[in-house]
Formats: C-alpha cells, structure tokens, sequence
C-alpha cells in the first residue's frame, strides 16, 4: 500500500477502521461521536464512517460528489481544516488575505478529496489498534498513535489534534513518517515564491477542475505533489 492510499484514511474520511466487525446501518443512522478525548474522538467517528461507507455503494464506487458529502457530514465537523491549511502555508498565511485564506482551505480540501478518493475501493479489510495516549492531562495538542492493519500489513497512522472550545479536533495526519502539512509546505511555498498567493489559489482550483473533469488522474494530482 502507497502513501497515496493511506493518506485516503484520513483527510479524504473516505477509508475509515475499526477493530471490531461493524453492522451495516442505513444512510442518516445517527451515531455518537465523543471529542471529549483525543484518543476516543479517533476511534468513535472511525466507527461512525466506516458504517457510513458500508451503507452506501456511491462512495465505495468513488462518486465525488456523495464522498464530498460524506467528508462534510462526519469528518469536518472534527478536523480543524483551516489550521492545517494555515500550517501548510506557513508564514504565508499571514499574507493572504481573509477571503483568500477561506478560498485557499476550501480548494486545499477539494484537492485531498479529489487526489485520495480512488484509494477507497481499493482497501476493505482494515483493522486499527488505537495506541494508549501519553500526554499530560492538561495537554492541548496531543498526537494519537494508531497502527492500521491492511490485507495482514501493519502501518502506522498518526494522528496531531488540538483541544478547543468544542472539543478536540484533529488537523494532521502522519502515514509511515511523513505528516501531511510538512509534505504540502515545501510546494504551497513553491508556488507562492513563483506566482504570489493569488498564484496558489488559481493552481489549486485548475487542479480541481482538472481532477473534476478526468483530465488529469489523481495519480497525477501530485504535481503538487501528493506523497506516496
């Protein structure tokens, strides 16, 4: 299994893991999510989008436009997307303005939706083993440890959230040693340096447009490119 795949576990919240066997629910079953700890926020929404993506064939076919829906009903709601965004852009975020700020994560988003949405069909047997939390008890960015277990393999997949005022919320993922922010920063920076922020806008929505229509493959989304 690449990197591309894996990473699909996370931000894409296409692939989600359970350790135990889930019953299949219908689309809508509600389900309860508990960011009251890092570590039990991981494993309830995992459950409650690994039900999902059993009930509904669209997503395990790959439908963009049900997977979109799918991220923005169970996994938004828990990921704090603007702060990945706003570390992935480094000083930089600091240069854009609010409206392009919003503009940037919204594209961001699209972009991982977009790039690691092929991988769901391709992984169906996982199992993770949610690592005990080390962090003192008044920590406020912790790292929840996993290992994902796919067709006999292990893998590490890590977790960083943040505590809020709502809850803990997770904002990078780390897939065999490489966190996702680290692996955008260096190209976000790129783009920027070259073409300004408005730059990096315009290249992330022609991306977006391309992956929508089929002219480019996920595969070849990476120009920016995605780790694997």
């Amino acid at each position: 299994m690449n990197r591309r795949m894996l990473f699909s576990l996370m931000f894409a919240g296409l692939v989600a893991f359970s350790t135990a066997p889930q019953a299949q629910t219908s689309p809508g079953t509600a389900a309860t999510i508990d960011a009251s700890a890092p570590d039990v926020l991981i494993r309830t929404m995992a459950d409650d989008i690994l039900r999902s993506v059993k009930a509904d064939p669209q997503v395990k076919a790959g439908n963009i436009h049900r997977i979109t829906q799918l991220v923005d009903e169970k996994l938004l709601p828990y990921a704090d997307f603007q702060r990945t965004t706003r570390l992935a852009l480094g000083r930089y975020w600091r240069q854009a303005t609010p409206a392009q700020q919003k503009e940037i994560s919204k594209q961001f988003e699209m972009l991982l939706i977009h790039t690691y949405a092929g991988a769901t069909a391709k992984v169906s047997d996982q199992t993770v083993d949610v690592k005990p939390l080390r962090a003192a008890a008044d920590a406020t960015d912790v790292v929840v440890r996993t290992e994902v277990t796919n067709q006999g393999r292990p893998y590490e997949v890590d977790y960083r959230l943040a505590k809020t005022p709502n809850g803990w919320r997770i904002y990078d993922v780390n897939v065999l040693g490489a966190w996702l922010i680290e692996a955008y920063r260096q190209q976000f920076a790129s783009v920027i340096a070259q073409q300004g922020i408005d730059g990096l806008l315009n290249f992330l929505t022609e991306r977006n447009r391309q992956l929508a229509t089929g002219a480019i493959s996920p595969a070849s989304a990476a120009a920016m490119p995605a780790p694997r």
